[in-house]
Protein backbone atom coordinates (compact mmCIF):
# COMPACT_ATOMS: atom_id res chain seq x y z
CA UNK A 1 0.00 0.00 0.00
CA UNK A 2 1.43 3.71 -0.72
CA UNK A 3 2.19 5.47 1.71
CA UNK A 4 1.01 9.36 2.85
CA UNK A 5 3.86 10.94 1.12
CA UNK A 6 3.54 8.68 -1.61
CA UNK A 7 -0.33 9.34 -2.03
CA UNK A 8 0.39 13.15 -1.37
CA UNK A 9 2.94 13.51 -4.64
CA UNK A 10 0.69 11.64 -6.82
CA UNK A 11 -2.67 14.01 -6.01
CA UNK A 12 -0.14 17.21 -6.64
CA UNK A 13 0.68 15.22 -9.90
CA UNK A 14 -2.93 14.21 -10.77
CA UNK A 15 -3.73 18.60 -10.03
CA UNK A 16 -1.05 19.64 -12.21
CA UNK A 17 -1.73 17.49 -15.22
CA UNK A 18 -5.49 18.87 -14.25
CA UNK A 19 -4.32 22.12 -14.98
CA UNK A 20 -2.43 21.60 -17.44
CA UNK A 21 -5.14 19.87 -19.53
CA UNK A 22 -7.84 22.49 -18.58
CA UNK A 23 -5.39 25.09 -20.03
CA UNK A 24 -5.47 23.20 -23.34
CA UNK A 25 -8.83 22.84 -23.77
CA UNK A 26 -9.66 26.45 -23.12
CA UNK A 27 -6.23 27.73 -25.70
CA UNK A 28 -7.58 26.96 -29.61
CA UNK A 29 -5.31 25.01 -31.70
CA UNK A 30 -3.80 27.45 -34.26
CA UNK A 31 -5.18 27.72 -37.50
CA UNK A 32 -3.10 25.44 -39.98
CA UNK A 33 -1.68 27.67 -42.48
CA UNK A 34 -2.45 26.50 -45.93
CA UNK A 35 0.64 25.96 -48.65
CA UNK A 36 0.14 27.73 -51.30
CA UNK A 37 0.97 25.44 -54.54
CA UNK A 38 3.64 26.46 -56.15
CA UNK A 39 3.46 29.60 -59.07
CA UNK A 40 3.32 27.64 -62.55
CA UNK A 41 5.51 29.09 -65.57
CA UNK A 42 3.39 27.61 -68.27
CA UNK A 43 -0.74 27.22 -68.59
CA UNK A 44 -2.75 24.93 -70.95
CA UNK A 45 -4.98 27.03 -73.31
CA UNK A 46 -7.96 26.85 -71.35
CA UNK A 47 -6.20 28.34 -67.74
CA UNK A 48 -5.04 31.55 -69.80
CA UNK A 49 -7.74 32.20 -71.18
CA UNK A 50 -8.94 32.36 -68.19
CA UNK A 51 -6.41 34.61 -66.91
CA UNK A 52 -7.32 37.16 -69.56
CA UNK A 53 -11.13 36.25 -69.14
CA UNK A 54 -11.57 35.63 -72.42
CA UNK A 55 -12.73 32.55 -74.20
CA UNK A 56 -11.01 29.20 -75.41
CA UNK A 57 -12.18 29.55 -78.66
CA UNK A 58 -10.56 33.28 -79.07
CA UNK A 59 -7.65 31.79 -76.93
CA UNK A 60 -6.41 29.55 -79.73
CA UNK A 61 -7.22 32.07 -82.18
CA UNK A 62 -4.48 34.13 -80.68
CA UNK A 63 -2.21 31.60 -80.20
CA UNK A 64 -2.66 30.28 -84.36
CA UNK A 65 -2.39 33.95 -85.20
CA UNK A 66 1.06 34.24 -83.03
CA UNK A 67 -0.58 37.40 -81.34
CA UNK A 68 0.04 35.38 -77.60
CA UNK A 69 3.23 32.93 -77.91
CA UNK A 70 3.05 29.24 -77.05
CA UNK A 71 5.29 26.52 -76.97
CA UNK A 72 4.79 23.02 -77.82
CA UNK A 73 6.04 20.13 -75.03
CA UNK A 74 5.78 16.90 -76.85
CA UNK A 75 1.52 17.32 -78.12
CA UNK A 76 0.73 19.75 -75.99
CA UNK A 77 0.54 23.43 -76.09
CA UNK A 78 1.17 25.45 -73.22
CA UNK A 79 1.43 29.49 -72.73
CA UNK A 80 4.00 30.85 -70.43
CA UNK A 81 2.69 33.21 -68.22
CA UNK A 82 4.94 36.01 -69.01
CA UNK A 83 3.31 35.77 -72.63
CA UNK A 84 0.00 36.64 -71.07
CA UNK A 85 1.37 39.52 -68.97
CA UNK A 86 3.05 40.69 -72.53
CA UNK A 87 -0.14 40.16 -74.24
CA UNK A 88 -1.99 42.08 -71.97
CA UNK A 89 0.64 44.91 -71.98
CA UNK A 90 0.38 45.31 -75.53
CA UNK A 91 -3.43 45.73 -75.27
CA UNK A 92 -2.94 48.02 -72.63
CA UNK A 93 -0.93 50.18 -74.73
CA UNK A 94 -2.51 50.49 -77.95
CA UNK A 95 -5.14 51.53 -76.33
CA UNK A 96 -3.70 54.74 -74.58
CA UNK A 97 -2.13 55.15 -78.13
Amino acid sequence: MATADELTQLAATLAKLAHSMAEQATTPPPEPTPELPPERVLLTAEEAAERLGIGRTLMYRLIRTGEIESVRIGRLRRVPTTAIHDYATRLINSDAA
